[in-house]
């Protein structure tokens, strides 16, 4: 009896700390995790305040001189909208500000003219408020305002309607603000701290061509091991890159903007060519890697064939985006990303002579094209790019053909249409 009821105890506290054992690895797994998005989410702040870092100090410099010039030498007492002008309009997204400076201007005046009318004619009060707003607002829609334009006259008819009974002449400063605080603002980003526009392109592309890299690298690990829930998260992660993509378009466009604007940069001109062209074609691979991705989902689901080559095929895809990147940064001819990509489509061809099936074909049509994308993204024309393309694709297909053999070689498959 006592050793049947100390088997029993010892029983339990087995089976206790088996339960303490689980409750502690999925404490330790959670808290991991914890750890691992903690250091994730502090990762994308601090790549933000990078980022945003130049334009923080642009819009502190110009906020300064705008208040200054204002102040001490046009005798403004309050210099509040020269300041407000200077910051709204470098907090147009960048390659934006030459524009969003015109459009301020006018919209101030628009504001001056509907506001000063309008007292005129129904004087001050809240109704004559209303009344303001949105004449300012229906005209200016009217002739084709933007919405900068249509924000500005609004903005500026309220504070006329408003500040005037208490302020005279309050119109004429705040037009000469607006062009002071615009004025300045240009002045900032172009000649008294513009931005190295590659270094903005570089931290602007790195993340999108990381992404992409990334999730290629997964889809062909998943391949290898025929892991379906693997190369759904891929498809699912890239499906997320509209804000990478936003980002390197927006840069592109301010690196346009200061090399026009800034006589520092101009002989910065031609190193921005490829960044210029390459928006397009990035955006294409990003389409065509979902396309081959979400097929490689439904390879492995239908569990068609999947040759040796093509996991090497889209490995050599990803390997091909890093260096890439790689080589606009330093500046250097894109040698190795071409070459990476070309053998991305050779190892294809292997694959596609070895035998696959209908979603393995798709697959295999989505590594030649996706290659084709980023050998226009390395600046080849789009005519080369596909004769490359097919060139080292059927020179694979050929060379595993027996010359005895009297079947011919089966034809490459045609990439489906995007979208």
């Amino acid at each position: 009896m006592a050793r049947d009821l100390r088997s029993s105890l010892l029983r339990r506290a087995g089976l206790h700390d088996g339960v303490a054992d689980i409750d502690s690895a999925r404490v330790t797994a959670a808290m991991e995790e914890l750890r691992r998005r903690s250091r994730a989410t502090l990762h994308d702040r601090l790549h933000r305040v990078r980022m945003a870092l130049g334009l923080a100090v642009q819009a502190g410099l110009a906020a300064t001189l705008a208040w200054v010039v204002s102040h001490h030498l046009l005798g403004n007492p309050q210099p509040v909208f020269a300041p407000i002008s200077a910051v709204g309009a470098l907090a147009a997204s960048v390659g934006q500000r030459l524009r969003r400076t015109i459009e301020l201007i006018v919209g101030v005046g628009v504001g001056v003219f509907l506001g000063d009318l309008l007292i005129y004619l129904v004087g001050t009060g809240g109704w004559q408020l209303g009344l303001v707003v949105t004449a300012s607002i229906v005209l200016t829609l009217f002739f084709g305002g933007s919405v900068s334009v249509v924000i500005q006259a609004a903005a500026t008819a309220v504070l006329i309607v408003t500040l005037s009974p208490s302020t005279e002449d309050l119109e004429i400063p705040r037009f000469i603000d607006a062009f002071i605080g615009g004025g300045i603002a240009l002045v900032v980003t172009a000649v008294l701290f513009p931005l190295n526009p590659l270094r903005v392109l570089n931290r602007a592309a790195r993340p999108a061509l990381d992404l992409l890299a990334g999730q290629l690298d997964a889809t062909a690990e998943a391949l290898r091991k025929r892991d379906r829930n693997s190369a759904q998260r891929a498809l699912e992660r890239l499906r997320e890159n509209k804000e990478e993509l936003s980002t390197l378009i927006e840069a592109i466009e301010g690196a346009k903007e200061t090399s026009i604007l800034s006589p520092a940069r101009w002989r910065r001109r031609s190193e921005l060519t490829h960044y210029a062209e390459a928006a397009d074609p990035i955006d294409r691979a990003m389409r065509n890697t979902g396309t081959l991705i979400r097929r490689s989902v439904t390879m492995i689901e239908d569990e068609e064939p999947v040759p040796e080559p093509m996991p090497d095929a889209v490995a050599h895809l990803a390997e091909a985006v890093r260096l890439l990147c790689h080589e606009f940064a330093v500046g250097a001819e894109p040698e190795k990303a071409r070459e990476r990509s070309l053998r991305a489509v050779s190892e294809a061809g292997r694959a596609y002579a070895q035998g696959v099936g209908f979603s393995g074909s798709v697959v295999i049509a989505q590594v030649r094209t996706t290659a084709s994308d980023l050998l226009v993204t390395s600046g080849i024309d789009q005519e080369e790019a596909n004769r490359l393309v097919r060139q080292s694709f059927g020179e694979q297909e050929k060379s595993s053909v027996c010359p005895a053999e009297s079947t011919p070689a089966p034809k490459p498959p045609t990439a489906p249409p995007l979208g």
